[in-house]
């Protein structure tokens, strides 16, 4: 009974202290938003959303709404947060495939390998009618939130090891790589002929550090700022996969705000959306980015022969888990991601 009685008293202790279930003296509408990374927003794309978010709704409404920005994982694991919003215990967060897919799997869909040709590609899909598609399926599955769009959480991802150059497809073979909890990322690992680790964020410096992981995949940005230089010896530029951020809103709390809060909201997530991405190009190119890692590192970037070689390894696998994962919707949505995909390599621009 006493286990029983903790239990119930935790989520009522993250309550007070949030200030959430007291009655707020004022008129403002308070908006708490979680996420993992730091808050500054030249540091990391979820810094910059949140910090431009903040501003522009804090500014737009005078005062009306107040954001309050919980970073560092201060409330939890990514999963974690992300219920906190579907319970309104908090309004808002910005939520990575890892922690979005324990409540809504069928974001495996985008993790068709080596999709994309270049990083503006990926900005249309996500902009698009599969971004649109994407964000009310996710709101009719789970039933009590909203998606305001799409973040960058530090553009293409690239694969880090600690035992030899990877240059070619056979290159891999052998190598333990971490991976997120996510079938479809383990299973684009090992098509690759690597040996898919899945491990807790928390864990991989250390599983780096002490070898219980051969290397790693994520944004260059992220491997910048976790210091991996230190313990992985070789980077390839692979460019296999984009996963956004997802940008919950409690939906009890949105169909609170009046109209004019809402169109505020939508406009200030997509100049959040903007600033995510603009960042994490600048960080790739600062000395926050490939030049920091590049005198620690040996760089390599796949030729597109070698490229070809990689995505007719990974990409067929992937899509048949997709289709056999997630059901009719998820095929649908599949399709349609392809579609805008295709649409996107043929778009020119500025010619």
């Amino acid at each position: 009974m006493k286990l029983l009685r903790n239990t119930l008293l935790a989520p009522a202790v993250l309550a007070v202290t949030l200030g959430v279930g007291a009655p707020i003296a004022s008129a403002e509408k308070v908006m708490k938003i979680g996420h993992l990374n730091n808050d500054d927003p030249f540091e990391n794309p979820a810094g910059a959303f949140t910090r431009v978010f903040k501003n522009i709704v804090e500014s737009a409404t005078n005062g009306d709404i107040k954001i309050e920005i919980f970073p560092n994982g201060q409330l939890g694991k990514d999963f974690e947060i992300a219920q906190q919003v579907r319970d309104g215990v908090i309004q808002a967060s910005l939520a990575s495939v890892g922690g979005l897919a324990s409540h809504y799997p069928k974001i495996g869909v985008i993790d068709v390998a080596f999709a994309f040709p270049h990083i503006s590609a990926v900005y249309d899909v996500f902009d698009g009618p599969f971004g649109e598609a994407l964000a009310r399926d996710i709101e009719a599955d789970l039933g009590d939130v909203k998606v305001l769009g799409f973040a960058d959480t530090g553009g293409f991802f690239s694969i880090t090891n600690s035992k030899k150059p990877v240059a070619k497809l056979e290159d891999l073979e052998g190598l333990r790589i971490r991976t997120m909890t996510l079938e479809s990322h383990q299973t684009l690992i090992n098509s690759l002929g690597a040996e898919a680790y899945p491990l807790a964020w928390a864990e991989v410096y250390s599983g780096l550090q002490t070898g219980v992981i051969d290397g790693q995949m994520n944004p260059v940005p992220i491997i910048a700022f976790s210091n991996f230089e230190e313990v992985q010896g070789y980077l390839t530029l692979t460019e296999h996969l984009f996963t956004p951020y997802t940008i919950l809103v409690n939906k009890a709390f949105y169909d609170g705000l009046t109209d004019d809060e809402k169109y505020i909201m939508h406009y200030a997530a997509k100049s959040g959306i903007v600033a995510s991405r603009g960042i994490a190009r600048s960080i790739e190119a600062s000395d926050r980015g490939l030049p920091k890692l590049q005198s620690k590192m040996e760089i390599h970037a796949l030729s597109q022969e070698d490229r070809e070689a990689f995505k007719q390894a990974a990409q067929p696998a992937v899509i048949e888990l997709i289709k056999s994962a997630y059901g009719e919707k998820g095929e649908e949505l599949l399709n349609l991601f392809l579609q805008e995909v295709d649409k996107a390599k043929e778009r020119v621009y500025l010619q």
